[in-house]
This record gives C-alpha cells, structure tokens and sequence, in this order.
C-alpha cells in the first residue's frame, strides 16, 4: 500500500495475482449503485403479471432464448395467442 491512501475496507487477497484492495469510498459507491439498479428494476406497480414455476422443452426454451433479450414476454405472447 502506498503513504497517504486509506487503509482498505476489503484488503486482497495475497494468492490471488488478479485481486485488488477495495478502499471503504470505493465500497460505498458501489453499495449506492448496486442500490440504484434495483430500485430500477422489476415489475412496474399494477402489472397483472403473476411469478410462476414452468418446466418447457428445452428445444422450446432454446428457440425464444435465441431471439435475444424479451424472451420471457414472447413466450407469455405466444401463450396468449393461444387461449
């Protein structure tokens, strides 16, 4: 550790060639953005969408996943388009 840097909240590990010292400053940052990121996300307020367990064919399940990101969405469309 170089003079005049604070002391580390999370010091690195010794074995690790790839870990760094985290400083208590660096820490709180990303505490506050990790914070800010999930009040951003998940189901807007008075969504009628309810959380489920499924179990698809994996083939299925492949062939949404490949178009990208929504996958979750076209299934539910699809789904509907069906009943």
């Amino acid at each position: 550790m170089v003079k005049n840097e604070p002391m580390p909240a999370i010091p690195a590990d010794p074995n690790d060639p790839d870990d760094f010292d985290v400083t208590g400053e660096a820490l709180q940052i990303a505490l506050r953005e990790r914070e800010e990121r999930r009040r951003k996300g998940g189901r807007p307020r008075g969504s009628s969408k309810e959380q489920v367990t499924l179990r698809l064919d994996a083939e299925i399940l492949a062939k949404f996943r490949a178009g990208g990101p929504g996958w979750q969405s076209r299934i539910n469309e699809a789904l509907r388009r069906s009943v």
